[in-house]
């Protein structure tokens, strides 16, 4: 099956891939995770909190959206989207700056950006049927410096930031399967179905 990242970016300087599998079914574990909280994790929230100490970044503001509201108010942009199954988002940003700012790239662009100083990055929301009421959940993200300098200096923050954000990645796949295991049974299903 052709990853859908590779339409917007077949070539990467970084990748992430992780899944975990819920016992519930795919549309409602994507609604899940379009609405979860990313931040009511307390151990995220300690990381952003981290991050910004670490690089002297001004205070964050607080939002309190669900998990793609929140990503598009801070300039990620859809790049597509298969309702149930499939989020795609991608932005160009300076990540090793203290305060980041995400410039939206809209899909008729993004392949092409290459604007100088710049980390393009895609990541996905899926959610694949593997059964009645068994999904997988999966997030891949790809990240792409627009040149040489950007690399450079993309991949000495990565080396540390990297610990950091696959760890957002461990919590919050996991969370998002415990709150739609737990809507699933409460609407009367049984896992694995």
């Amino acid at each position: 099956m052709p990853n859908a990242l590779d339409a917007f970016m077949p070539v990467f300087d970084v990748r992430e891939r992780h899944a975990v599998t819920v016992r519930a079914p795919a549309p409602l574990v994507y609604q899940v995770a379009r609405e979860f909280d990313l931040q009511s994790l307390p151990l995220v929230q300690a990381l952003f909190w981290l991050r910004g100490r670490l690089m002297g970044a001004r205070p964050a503001r607080r939002l309190t959206k669900g998990f793609i509201e929140e990503m598009r108010a801070l300039g990620w942009e859809c790049l597509l989207e298969r309702s149930g199954e499939l989020y795609v988002a991608g932005a160009a940003c300076r990540p090793w700056l203290a305060d980041v700012t995400f410039e939206g790239v809209g899909p008729g662009r993004f392949a092409a950006f290459a604007e100088p100083d710049r980390v393009k990055i895609a990541w996905t929301l899926e959610c694949a049927v593997r059964g009645p009421a068994l999904t997988e959940l999966a997030s891949e993200t790809r990240a792409l410096a627009t040149d040489a300098e950007a690399r450079r200096r993309f991949l000495q923050y990565w080396s540390w930031a990297r610990v950091g954000i696959v760890t957002i990645r461990w919590l919050l796949l996991p969370a998002i399967r415990k709150r739609a295991e737990a809507l699933h049974r409460a609407r009367g299903g049984s896992g694995g179905e």
